[in-house]
Protein backbone atom coordinates (compact mmCIF):
# COMPACT_ATOMS: atom_id res chain seq x y z
CA UNK A 1 0.00 0.00 0.00
CA UNK A 2 2.80 2.42 1.02
CA UNK A 3 4.67 1.52 -2.16
CA UNK A 4 1.59 2.34 -4.25
CA UNK A 5 1.16 5.66 -2.42
CA UNK A 6 4.74 6.76 -3.19
CA UNK A 7 4.41 5.60 -6.80
CA UNK A 8 1.28 7.75 -7.16
CA UNK A 9 3.09 10.69 -5.57
CA UNK A 10 5.97 10.37 -8.01
CA UNK A 11 3.52 10.12 -10.93
CA UNK A 12 1.67 13.27 -9.80
CA UNK A 13 4.97 15.13 -9.45
CA UNK A 14 6.14 14.00 -12.87
CA UNK A 15 2.90 15.02 -14.59
CA UNK A 16 2.98 18.37 -12.80
CA UNK A 17 6.62 18.98 -13.74
CA UNK A 18 5.95 18.02 -17.36
CA UNK A 19 2.90 20.27 -17.57
CA UNK A 20 4.92 23.21 -16.22
CA UNK A 21 7.76 22.63 -18.67
CA UNK A 22 5.85 23.03 -21.92
CA UNK A 23 7.26 26.38 -23.10
CA UNK A 24 10.87 27.19 -24.03
CA UNK A 25 11.84 30.64 -25.25
CA UNK A 26 14.37 30.54 -28.09
CA UNK A 27 16.32 33.46 -29.57
CA UNK A 28 18.58 32.20 -32.41
CA UNK A 29 21.67 33.97 -33.69
CA UNK A 30 20.13 34.33 -37.17
CA UNK A 31 17.24 33.04 -39.23
CA UNK A 32 19.02 30.41 -41.32
CA UNK A 33 17.00 27.18 -41.29
CA UNK A 34 19.69 25.23 -39.43
CA UNK A 35 20.03 27.99 -36.83
CA UNK A 36 16.35 28.64 -36.25
CA UNK A 37 13.61 26.45 -37.72
CA UNK A 38 15.36 23.09 -37.60
CA UNK A 39 16.41 23.03 -33.90
CA UNK A 40 12.93 24.30 -32.97
CA UNK A 41 11.35 21.55 -35.09
CA UNK A 42 13.22 18.88 -33.09
CA UNK A 43 11.92 20.22 -29.77
CA UNK A 44 8.37 20.55 -31.08
CA UNK A 45 8.40 16.82 -31.89
CA UNK A 46 8.51 16.30 -28.10
CA UNK A 47 5.36 18.34 -27.50
CA UNK A 48 7.08 21.48 -26.19
CA UNK A 49 5.98 24.90 -27.37
CA UNK A 50 8.79 27.07 -28.71
CA UNK A 51 8.34 30.81 -28.24
CA UNK A 52 10.54 32.85 -30.61
CA UNK A 53 10.66 36.51 -31.62
CA UNK A 54 9.37 37.78 -34.96
CA UNK A 55 12.12 37.36 -37.55
CA UNK A 56 12.04 41.07 -38.41
CA UNK A 57 13.51 41.99 -34.98
CA UNK A 58 16.26 39.34 -34.92
CA UNK A 59 18.80 41.94 -36.11
CA UNK A 60 17.60 44.64 -33.66
CA UNK A 61 19.09 44.06 -30.19
CA UNK A 62 17.08 46.71 -28.35
CA UNK A 63 13.79 45.39 -29.76
CA UNK A 64 14.89 41.86 -28.94
CA UNK A 65 15.52 42.77 -25.31
CA UNK A 66 12.06 44.35 -25.06
CA UNK A 67 10.49 41.22 -26.51
CA UNK A 68 12.57 38.93 -24.26
CA UNK A 69 11.65 40.80 -21.07
CA UNK A 70 7.96 40.81 -22.00
CA UNK A 71 7.86 37.06 -22.74
CA UNK A 72 10.31 35.56 -20.23
CA UNK A 73 7.66 35.38 -17.53
CA UNK A 74 5.57 32.96 -19.61
CA UNK A 75 8.24 30.24 -20.03
CA UNK A 76 10.28 27.82 -17.95
CA UNK A 77 13.55 28.05 -19.87
CA UNK A 78 15.22 30.46 -22.26
CA UNK A 79 17.86 29.51 -24.84
CA UNK A 80 19.23 32.76 -26.24
CA UNK A 81 22.03 33.98 -28.48
CA UNK A 82 24.19 36.68 -26.93
CA UNK A 83 25.32 37.59 -30.47
CA UNK A 84 21.72 38.46 -31.34
CA UNK A 85 21.11 40.34 -28.10
CA UNK A 86 24.38 42.30 -28.20
CA UNK A 87 25.14 42.81 -31.90
CA UNK A 88 22.05 41.84 -33.88
CA UNK A 89 23.24 38.36 -34.87
CA UNK A 90 26.22 36.17 -35.57
CA UNK A 91 27.30 37.90 -38.77
CA UNK A 92 26.78 41.47 -37.44
CA UNK A 93 29.05 40.52 -34.51
CA UNK A 94 31.91 40.35 -37.01
CA UNK A 95 31.47 43.80 -38.55
CA UNK A 96 29.50 45.97 -36.09
CA UNK A 97 30.38 49.55 -35.12
CA UNK A 98 28.87 49.43 -31.62
CA UNK A 99 30.75 51.18 -28.82
CA UNK A 100 32.24 49.21 -25.93
CA UNK A 101 30.03 51.14 -23.50
CA UNK A 102 26.83 50.25 -25.33
CA UNK A 103 27.83 46.60 -25.56
CA UNK A 104 28.51 46.34 -21.84
CA UNK A 105 25.19 48.08 -21.10
CA UNK A 106 23.44 45.42 -23.15
CA UNK A 107 25.34 42.69 -21.30
CA UNK A 108 24.04 44.11 -18.00
CA UNK A 109 20.50 43.41 -19.25
CA UNK A 110 21.08 39.77 -18.30
CA UNK A 111 21.19 40.85 -14.64
CA UNK A 112 17.80 42.52 -15.02
CA UNK A 113 16.43 39.43 -16.77
CA UNK A 114 17.52 37.30 -13.82
CA UNK A 115 16.21 39.73 -11.19
CA UNK A 116 12.77 39.72 -12.82
CA UNK A 117 12.69 35.94 -13.41
CA UNK A 118 14.34 34.23 -10.44
CA UNK A 119 13.33 30.66 -11.37
CA UNK A 120 13.87 30.92 -15.12
CA UNK A 121 16.53 28.60 -16.59
CA UNK A 122 18.74 30.84 -18.73
CA UNK A 123 21.04 29.22 -21.30
CA UNK A 124 23.21 31.50 -23.43
CA UNK A 125 25.40 30.85 -26.46
CA UNK A 126 27.80 33.29 -28.09
CA UNK A 127 30.92 33.31 -30.20
CA UNK A 128 34.46 34.45 -30.54
CA UNK A 129 35.00 36.14 -33.88
CA UNK A 130 36.19 33.67 -36.46
CA UNK A 131 39.44 33.78 -38.45
CA UNK A 132 38.82 32.34 -41.94
CA UNK A 133 41.94 31.16 -43.77
CA UNK A 134 41.02 33.17 -46.86
CA UNK A 135 38.62 35.91 -47.84
CA UNK A 136 36.05 35.68 -50.63
CA UNK A 137 35.20 38.94 -52.42
CA UNK A 138 31.51 39.70 -51.89
CA UNK A 139 31.20 37.42 -48.84
CA UNK A 140 28.60 38.98 -46.52
CA UNK A 141 29.97 37.21 -43.44
CA UNK A 142 33.09 39.39 -42.95
CA UNK A 143 34.00 43.07 -43.27
CA UNK A 144 34.35 44.03 -46.94
CA UNK A 145 38.14 44.28 -46.73
CA UNK A 146 38.47 40.62 -45.75
CA UNK A 147 37.87 39.64 -49.37
CA UNK A 148 41.17 41.28 -50.30
CA UNK A 149 43.22 40.94 -47.12
CA UNK A 150 41.71 37.85 -45.46
CA UNK A 151 44.53 35.41 -46.26
CA UNK A 152 47.13 37.93 -45.07
CA UNK A 153 45.24 38.65 -41.86
CA UNK A 154 45.01 34.92 -41.17
CA UNK A 155 48.74 34.38 -41.77
CA UNK A 156 49.62 37.43 -39.69
CA UNK A 157 47.65 36.24 -36.66
CA UNK A 158 48.83 32.65 -37.16
CA UNK A 159 52.41 33.85 -36.71
CA UNK A 160 51.47 36.01 -33.71
CA UNK A 161 49.83 32.99 -32.12
CA UNK A 162 52.77 30.73 -32.92
CA UNK A 163 55.21 33.21 -31.40
CA UNK A 164 53.26 33.11 -28.14
CA UNK A 165 52.57 29.38 -27.93
CA UNK A 166 55.70 27.70 -29.28
CA UNK A 167 59.35 28.61 -29.50
CA UNK A 168 60.07 32.03 -30.92
CA UNK A 169 59.69 32.57 -34.65
CA UNK A 170 62.68 31.80 -36.82
CA UNK A 171 64.32 34.47 -38.96
CA UNK A 172 62.23 33.67 -42.04
CA UNK A 173 58.96 33.75 -40.08
CA UNK A 174 59.89 37.06 -38.46
CA UNK A 175 60.53 38.52 -41.90
CA UNK A 176 57.15 37.27 -43.16
CA UNK A 177 55.41 38.71 -40.08
CA UNK A 178 57.02 42.11 -40.65
CA UNK A 179 56.11 42.03 -44.35
CA UNK A 180 52.50 41.19 -43.54
CA UNK A 181 52.29 44.01 -41.02
CA UNK A 182 53.35 46.43 -43.75
CA UNK A 183 51.05 44.93 -46.38
CA UNK A 184 47.89 45.05 -44.25
CA UNK A 185 46.88 48.73 -43.95
CA UNK A 186 47.09 50.06 -40.39
CA UNK A 187 43.44 51.20 -40.42
CA UNK A 188 42.31 47.68 -41.33
CA UNK A 189 44.38 46.09 -38.56
CA UNK A 190 43.03 48.66 -36.12
CA UNK A 191 39.42 48.05 -37.13
CA UNK A 192 39.77 44.27 -37.02
CA UNK A 193 41.55 44.03 -33.67
CA UNK A 194 39.60 46.76 -31.86
CA UNK A 195 36.27 45.10 -32.65
CA UNK A 196 37.58 41.80 -31.33
CA UNK A 197 38.77 43.43 -28.11
CA UNK A 198 35.26 44.80 -27.48
CA UNK A 199 33.73 41.39 -28.11
CA UNK A 200 36.20 39.69 -25.75
CA UNK A 201 35.35 42.16 -22.96
CA UNK A 202 31.64 41.46 -23.38
CA UNK A 203 32.30 37.70 -23.38
CA UNK A 204 34.29 37.87 -20.15
CA UNK A 205 31.41 39.67 -18.46
CA UNK A 206 29.05 36.90 -19.57
CA UNK A 207 31.46 34.35 -18.10
CA UNK A 208 31.25 36.28 -14.82
CA UNK A 209 27.46 36.00 -14.96
CA UNK A 210 27.67 32.24 -15.54
CA UNK A 211 30.02 31.90 -12.59
CA UNK A 212 27.67 33.94 -10.37
CA UNK A 213 24.52 32.02 -11.40
CA UNK A 214 22.92 34.91 -13.28
CA UNK A 215 23.18 32.66 -16.33
CA UNK A 216 22.62 28.93 -15.80
CA UNK A 217 24.97 27.89 -18.62
CA UNK A 218 27.08 29.81 -21.14
CA UNK A 219 28.87 28.33 -24.13
CA UNK A 220 31.31 30.31 -26.29
CA UNK A 221 31.84 29.17 -29.86
CA UNK A 222 35.02 29.18 -31.89
CA UNK A 223 33.68 29.07 -35.42
CA UNK A 224 35.90 28.64 -38.47
CA UNK A 225 39.31 28.75 -36.83
CA UNK A 226 42.55 26.76 -36.80
CA UNK A 227 45.13 25.46 -34.30
CA UNK A 228 47.14 28.66 -34.90
CA UNK A 229 44.95 31.72 -35.51
CA UNK A 230 43.59 34.84 -33.85
CA UNK A 231 40.53 32.89 -32.65
CA UNK A 232 42.78 30.31 -31.02
CA UNK A 233 44.87 33.12 -29.54
CA UNK A 234 41.82 34.78 -27.99
CA UNK A 235 40.54 31.46 -26.72
CA UNK A 236 43.78 30.98 -24.77
CA UNK A 237 43.08 34.32 -23.09
CA UNK A 238 39.49 33.27 -22.27
CA UNK A 239 40.55 29.89 -20.88
CA UNK A 240 43.11 31.59 -18.64
CA UNK A 241 40.39 33.97 -17.42
CA UNK A 242 37.98 31.10 -16.75
CA UNK A 243 40.67 29.25 -14.79
CA UNK A 244 41.49 32.41 -12.82
CA UNK A 245 37.91 32.94 -11.62
CA UNK A 246 37.34 29.21 -11.17
CA UNK A 247 34.28 28.76 -13.37
CA UNK A 248 33.35 25.09 -13.80
CA UNK A 249 32.63 23.29 -17.08
CA UNK A 250 29.11 22.65 -15.90
CA UNK A 251 28.56 26.45 -15.92
CA UNK A 252 30.55 27.69 -18.92
CA UNK A 253 32.54 26.25 -21.79
CA UNK A 254 34.52 27.39 -24.78
CA UNK A 255 33.87 25.04 -27.66
CA UNK A 256 34.98 24.62 -31.29
CA UNK A 257 31.85 25.39 -33.29
CA UNK A 258 28.79 27.65 -33.15
CA UNK A 259 25.82 26.64 -35.33
CA UNK A 260 25.17 23.48 -33.28
CA UNK A 261 24.77 25.34 -29.97
CA UNK A 262 21.05 26.06 -30.32
CA UNK A 263 20.33 22.34 -30.72
CA UNK A 264 22.61 21.37 -27.82
CA UNK A 265 21.23 23.97 -25.40
CA UNK A 266 17.63 23.25 -26.32
CA UNK A 267 18.44 19.60 -25.55
CA UNK A 268 19.94 20.65 -22.22
CA UNK A 269 16.83 22.68 -21.41
CA UNK A 270 14.59 19.66 -22.04
CA UNK A 271 16.84 17.40 -19.97
CA UNK A 272 16.99 19.86 -17.07
CA UNK A 273 13.27 20.54 -17.07
CA UNK A 274 12.41 16.83 -17.16
CA UNK A 275 15.13 15.81 -14.68
CA UNK A 276 16.91 13.52 -17.16
CA UNK A 277 20.62 12.71 -17.35
CA UNK A 278 21.04 10.78 -20.62
CA UNK A 279 23.99 8.41 -21.01
CA UNK A 280 25.85 8.71 -24.33
CA UNK A 281 28.45 6.43 -25.87
CA UNK A 282 30.59 7.47 -28.85
CA UNK A 283 32.22 5.25 -31.49
CA UNK A 284 34.73 6.68 -33.95
CA UNK A 285 35.71 5.19 -37.27
CA UNK A 286 38.97 3.27 -37.59
CA UNK A 287 42.28 5.12 -37.73
CA UNK A 288 42.75 8.53 -36.11
CA UNK A 289 39.13 8.78 -35.03
CA UNK A 290 39.07 10.53 -31.64
CA UNK A 291 42.34 12.36 -32.41
CA UNK A 292 41.12 13.87 -35.69
CA UNK A 293 41.55 17.64 -35.82
CA UNK A 294 39.00 18.57 -38.51
CA UNK A 295 39.06 21.65 -40.70
CA UNK A 296 37.64 24.78 -39.03
CA UNK A 297 38.63 23.53 -35.58
CA UNK A 298 41.63 23.85 -33.28
CA UNK A 299 41.13 20.74 -31.13
CA UNK A 300 40.66 16.98 -31.32
CA UNK A 301 37.20 15.96 -32.44
CA UNK A 302 36.95 13.46 -29.60
CA UNK A 303 37.40 16.25 -27.05
CA UNK A 304 34.81 18.37 -28.87
CA UNK A 305 32.24 15.56 -28.79
CA UNK A 306 32.82 14.91 -25.07
CA UNK A 307 32.22 18.60 -24.39
CA UNK A 308 29.08 18.60 -26.54
CA UNK A 309 27.65 15.79 -24.42
CA UNK A 310 28.13 17.97 -21.32
CA UNK A 311 26.61 21.00 -23.08
CA UNK A 312 23.54 18.90 -23.95
CA UNK A 313 23.13 17.92 -20.29
CA UNK A 314 24.30 14.33 -20.80
CA UNK A 315 27.06 12.08 -19.55
CA UNK A 316 29.56 10.01 -21.54
CA UNK A 317 29.61 6.30 -20.71
CA UNK A 318 32.26 3.88 -22.05
CA UNK A 319 29.85 0.95 -22.29
CA UNK A 320 27.41 1.17 -25.20
CA UNK A 321 25.05 -1.29 -23.50
CA UNK A 322 24.35 1.31 -20.79
CA UNK A 323 23.82 4.17 -23.24
CA UNK A 324 20.56 5.90 -24.07
CA UNK A 325 22.18 6.92 -27.35
CA UNK A 326 25.24 5.68 -29.27
CA UNK A 327 26.81 8.15 -31.71
CA UNK A 328 28.91 6.66 -34.53
CA UNK A 329 31.28 9.27 -35.99
CA UNK A 330 32.36 8.70 -39.59
CA UNK A 331 35.89 10.15 -39.68
CA UNK A 332 38.61 9.66 -42.25
CA UNK A 333 41.19 7.01 -41.12
CA UNK A 334 44.03 9.50 -41.69
CA UNK A 335 42.26 12.30 -39.84
CA UNK A 336 41.63 14.45 -42.92
CA UNK A 337 38.64 16.62 -43.82
CA UNK A 338 37.80 16.67 -47.52
CA UNK A 339 36.40 19.80 -49.15
CA UNK A 340 34.81 17.98 -52.07
CA UNK A 341 31.40 19.61 -51.56
CA UNK A 342 32.82 23.05 -50.74
CA UNK A 343 34.83 23.52 -53.93
CA UNK A 344 33.68 25.62 -56.87
CA UNK A 345 33.37 23.89 -59.25
CA UNK A 346 33.08 20.56 -57.44
CA UNK A 347 36.07 18.27 -57.67
CA UNK A 348 36.14 15.04 -59.65
CA UNK A 349 37.38 12.04 -57.69
CA UNK A 350 40.14 9.87 -59.14
CA UNK A 351 39.58 6.11 -59.26
CA UNK A 352 42.10 5.71 -56.45
CA UNK A 353 40.24 8.21 -54.24
CA UNK A 354 36.93 6.56 -55.02
CA UNK A 355 38.31 3.16 -54.00
CA UNK A 356 39.66 4.65 -50.76
CA UNK A 357 36.32 6.23 -49.78
CA UNK A 358 34.34 3.12 -50.75
CA UNK A 359 36.51 0.90 -48.54
CA UNK A 360 36.18 3.27 -45.61
CA UNK A 361 32.39 3.57 -46.02
CA UNK A 362 31.96 -0.21 -46.24
CA UNK A 363 33.87 -0.80 -42.98
CA UNK A 364 32.01 1.93 -41.11
CA UNK A 365 28.55 0.92 -42.36
CA UNK A 366 29.19 -2.66 -41.23
CA UNK A 367 29.89 -1.41 -37.71
CA UNK A 368 26.69 0.64 -37.74
CA UNK A 369 24.74 -2.37 -39.00
CA UNK A 370 26.14 -4.60 -36.26
CA UNK A 371 25.13 -2.09 -33.56
CA UNK A 372 21.60 -1.72 -34.96
CA UNK A 373 21.25 -5.51 -35.07
CA UNK A 374 22.08 -5.49 -31.35
CA UNK A 375 19.11 -3.11 -30.88
CA UNK A 376 21.35 -0.24 -29.81
CA UNK A 377 19.92 3.30 -30.27
CA UNK A 378 22.31 4.44 -33.00
CA UNK A 379 22.95 7.79 -34.68
CA UNK A 380 25.55 8.80 -37.27
CA UNK A 381 27.65 11.96 -37.48
CA UNK A 382 29.14 12.02 -40.98
CA UNK A 383 32.23 14.27 -40.98
CA UNK A 384 34.62 12.90 -43.62
CA UNK A 385 33.52 15.69 -45.95
CA UNK A 386 32.94 19.31 -44.94
CA UNK A 387 29.41 20.53 -45.62
CA UNK A 388 27.82 17.43 -47.03
CA UNK A 389 27.36 13.71 -46.58
CA UNK A 390 29.71 10.92 -47.59
CA UNK A 391 27.88 9.60 -50.66
CA UNK A 392 29.61 6.23 -50.41
CA UNK A 393 28.50 5.77 -46.79
CA UNK A 394 24.92 6.82 -47.52
CA UNK A 395 24.68 4.40 -50.44
CA UNK A 396 25.85 1.61 -48.13
CA UNK A 397 23.31 2.53 -45.45
CA UNK A 398 20.52 2.73 -48.04
CA UNK A 399 21.41 -0.64 -49.58
CA UNK A 400 21.48 -2.25 -46.13
CA UNK A 401 18.07 -0.76 -45.31
CA UNK A 402 19.48 1.17 -42.34
CA UNK A 403 18.58 4.77 -43.13
CA UNK A 404 15.35 4.79 -41.16
CA UNK A 405 16.64 2.49 -38.45
CA UNK A 406 18.85 5.31 -37.16
CA UNK A 407 17.81 7.60 -34.29
CA UNK A 408 19.63 10.63 -35.72
CA UNK A 409 21.89 11.69 -38.57
CA UNK A 410 24.03 14.71 -39.40
CA UNK A 411 26.31 15.48 -42.33
CA UNK A 412 26.24 19.26 -42.80
CA UNK A 413 28.83 22.02 -42.46
CA UNK A 414 31.75 21.71 -40.01
CA UNK A 415 32.52 18.57 -38.01
CA UNK A 416 31.32 19.99 -34.70
CA UNK A 417 28.15 21.40 -36.29
CA UNK A 418 27.42 17.87 -37.46
CA UNK A 419 28.24 16.03 -34.23
CA UNK A 420 26.39 18.58 -32.10
CA UNK A 421 23.16 18.46 -34.09
CA UNK A 422 23.23 14.66 -34.30
CA UNK A 423 23.92 14.39 -30.56
CA UNK A 424 21.10 16.69 -29.55
CA UNK A 425 18.58 15.03 -31.84
CA UNK A 426 19.74 11.52 -30.92
CA UNK A 427 19.57 12.16 -27.18
CA UNK A 428 15.98 13.40 -27.50
CA UNK A 429 14.88 10.68 -29.92
CA UNK A 430 14.14 8.35 -27.00
CA UNK A 431 11.18 10.61 -26.15
CA UNK A 432 9.82 10.73 -29.74
CA UNK A 433 7.52 8.60 -31.83
CA UNK A 434 9.06 6.68 -34.71
CA UNK A 435 7.07 8.91 -37.09
CA UNK A 436 8.73 12.03 -35.62
CA UNK A 437 12.20 10.49 -35.80
CA UNK A 438 11.67 9.52 -39.45
CA UNK A 439 10.52 13.02 -40.36
CA UNK A 440 13.64 14.55 -38.79
CA UNK A 441 15.84 11.97 -40.52
CA UNK A 442 14.19 12.69 -43.86
CA UNK A 443 15.00 16.39 -43.51
CA UNK A 444 18.65 15.64 -42.77
CA UNK A 445 18.94 13.12 -45.62
CA UNK A 446 17.37 15.54 -48.10
CA UNK A 447 19.43 18.49 -46.91
CA UNK A 448 22.84 17.04 -45.99
CA UNK A 449 22.94 14.18 -48.49
CA UNK A 450 20.62 15.19 -51.29
CA UNK A 451 21.20 18.93 -51.45
CA UNK A 452 24.65 19.59 -49.95
CA UNK A 453 26.49 16.56 -51.35
CA UNK A 454 24.71 16.29 -54.70
CA UNK A 455 22.25 18.91 -55.97
CA UNK A 456 24.25 21.93 -54.81
CA UNK A 457 27.50 20.62 -56.27
CA UNK A 458 25.74 19.60 -59.48
CA UNK A 459 24.36 23.10 -60.03
CA UNK A 460 27.66 24.69 -58.95
CA UNK A 461 29.42 22.68 -61.69
CA UNK A 462 27.00 24.15 -64.24
CA UNK A 463 27.40 27.68 -62.90
CA UNK A 464 31.19 27.36 -63.03
CA UNK A 465 30.97 27.40 -66.83
CA UNK A 466 29.63 30.94 -66.56
CA UNK A 467 32.14 33.78 -65.95
CA UNK A 468 29.75 35.12 -63.28
CA UNK A 469 29.12 31.66 -61.82
CA UNK A 470 30.70 32.21 -58.40
CA UNK A 471 28.94 35.55 -58.03
CA UNK A 472 25.58 33.91 -58.81
CA UNK A 473 26.34 31.06 -56.40
CA UNK A 474 26.95 33.58 -53.57
CA UNK A 475 24.18 36.03 -54.58
CA UNK A 476 21.35 34.42 -56.54
CA UNK A 477 19.80 37.77 -57.44
CA UNK A 478 17.35 37.63 -60.32
CA UNK A 479 18.28 33.97 -60.94
CA UNK A 480 16.86 32.85 -57.57
CA UNK A 481 13.44 31.64 -58.75
CA UNK A 482 15.01 29.76 -61.65
CA UNK A 483 17.67 28.11 -59.50
CA UNK A 484 15.27 27.24 -56.66
CA UNK A 485 13.02 25.55 -59.23
CA UNK A 486 16.00 23.58 -60.56
CA UNK A 487 17.01 22.62 -57.01
CA UNK A 488 13.50 21.32 -56.35
CA UNK A 489 13.50 19.31 -59.59
CA UNK A 490 16.91 17.74 -58.98
CA UNK A 491 16.27 17.01 -55.31
CA UNK A 492 12.96 15.32 -56.15
CA UNK A 493 14.82 13.17 -58.66
CA UNK A 494 17.34 12.30 -55.94
CA UNK A 495 14.52 11.46 -53.52
CA UNK A 496 12.75 9.26 -56.08
CA UNK A 497 15.88 7.12 -56.24
CA UNK A 498 16.99 7.18 -52.61
CA UNK A 499 14.03 8.26 -50.43
CA UNK A 500 10.94 7.35 -52.45
CA UNK A 501 8.52 7.97 -49.57
CA UNK A 502 9.74 11.60 -49.21
CA UNK A 503 9.16 13.43 -52.50
CA UNK A 504 6.49 15.98 -51.59
CA UNK A 505 8.52 19.14 -50.95
CA UNK A 506 9.95 22.28 -52.49
CA UNK A 507 13.40 23.85 -52.08
CA UNK A 508 14.02 27.55 -51.39
CA UNK A 509 17.08 29.65 -50.57
CA UNK A 510 16.09 31.99 -47.71
CA UNK A 511 19.52 33.64 -47.61
CA UNK A 512 19.48 34.15 -51.39
CA UNK A 513 22.61 32.06 -51.90
CA UNK A 514 23.32 28.38 -52.55
CA UNK A 515 25.35 27.59 -49.46
CA UNK A 516 22.23 26.47 -47.57
CA UNK A 517 18.63 25.71 -48.44
CA UNK A 518 15.22 25.25 -46.86
CA UNK A 519 13.33 21.99 -47.46
CA UNK A 520 9.61 22.80 -47.36
CA UNK A 521 7.49 19.68 -46.82
CA UNK A 522 4.08 20.01 -48.45
CA UNK A 523 0.81 18.85 -46.80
Amino acid sequence: MLKRFFAALVAIFFVSATANAQKILFVPHDNRPVSFQQPAEVIRQLGYEILSPPTEILTKPDDLWLWLNENAKFVDAAVVSSDALLYGGLIPSRSHEISAEKLLNRVENFKILRENNSTLKIYVFGSLMRTPRVGTPGDIEEPAYYGEFGAKIFDYTRLLDKNETFSKLNRREKRILNDLEREIPAEIRSDWFSRREKNISATKRLIDFANDGIIDFFVIGRDDNAPLSQTHRENRDLLAYMAKIGVEKTKAQSHAGIDEFAMLLLTRAVNDLSGNLPFVNVKFNRGKGFDTIPHYSDEKLGDSVRDEIIIAGGMFVPNEKRADFVLFVNTDPKGQTFELHNSFPSQILTKRQEKYFKRNAKTFSERVEDAINQNLPVGVADVVFANGSDNFLMQNLREKGLLFKLQAYGGWNTATNTTGFALGTGILAKKMSRQSIDRLLARRFLDDWGYQANVRTQIAAQLAKNPDGLSIYLHLGDREAEISSLETKLLREFAAKNLPQWQNFTVTNPWHRMFECQINFLP
